[in-house]
């Protein structure tokens, strides 16, 4: 999952995690002996759904769980971590500094404070909200031909029948639950991928309007109208 180029940059920030991650409140004392088998691995797996060089924002990202393993698996990417707590963001911003991520930027915030303002190939998270809630937050950045890629739990189906009329709402396709790790990992990885059911009537402002607070619905593209024939 790591290349022999980038398995020192995952072990160095696997270093971090389990020092000042821990002191700094980011992991729990618990989670140190087990960073690899329940954490980087378990997040490293996810790059697998992502296209070459796509661009991906992961919201809430936390200590860097799943978006920045992800960047260090995967230069290829253009990753953006979004985090509201300066002490999160902080140690984020330490990590890329010192592991020359110049493919990573770090953003204090919360996610719907860029809708209106950019839009992702790929929105990722781990363990952040319930669906309906994460697609309220993801799908405002998810690009017409994009993709929102979260890691979830064992529940994840009864959580999409949940999730129905919130899919219907956002114009989603039928999500897809995808089983990775299977053959390297002991504890396998569920993601649910979810695009747009007609990405050709999906579009998004540039840039917000000016004292206007940006839209975070999905504007359909207006029909051209029809010429009125003279009677």
């Amino acid at each position: 999952m790591f290349s022999s180029e980038r398995l020192p940059l995952a072990e160095a920030y696997a270093a971090r995690l389990a020092t000042d991650g821990v002191v700094r409140g980011l992991i729990g004392p618990r989670e140190a002996p087990r960073l690899w088998d329940r954490h980087l691995l378990n997040c490293a797996v996810l790059a697998e759904l992502l296209p070459s060089g796509a661009s991906v924002v992961d919201i809430g990202s936390g200590a860097g769980l799943p978006g920045l393993v992800v960047a260090i698996a995967r230069p290829d990417l253009k990753v953006t971590l979004v985090e509201p707590l300066l002490r999160r963001t902080t140690f984020l911003q330490e990590v890329v500094d010192e592991l020359s991520l110049e493919h990573v930027e770090v953003v204090r915030g919360r996610a719907d404070s860029l809708h209106g303002t950019r839009v992702f190939d790929v929105v990722t998270s781990r363990a952040v909200a319930p669906l309906d809630r994460l697609l309220d937050w993801s799908m405002p950045l998810v690009a017409p031909e994009g993709a929102l890629v979260a890691m979830k739990g064992s529940s994840v189906e009864e959580e999409v029948a949940s999730s129905r009329s919130a899919l219907e709402r956002w114009g989603c396709a039928d999500p897809e639950v995808r089983v990775l790790g299977g053959e390297v990992l002991t504890s396998t990885t569920v993601a649910l991928r979810v695009v747009w059911a007609d990405p050709a009537q999906v579009s998004w402002p540039l840039a917000p309007v000016a004292g206007r607070r940006p839209s975070a619905r999905p504007r359909r593209k207006p029909r051209r109208p029809q010429r009125r024939q003279n009677p």
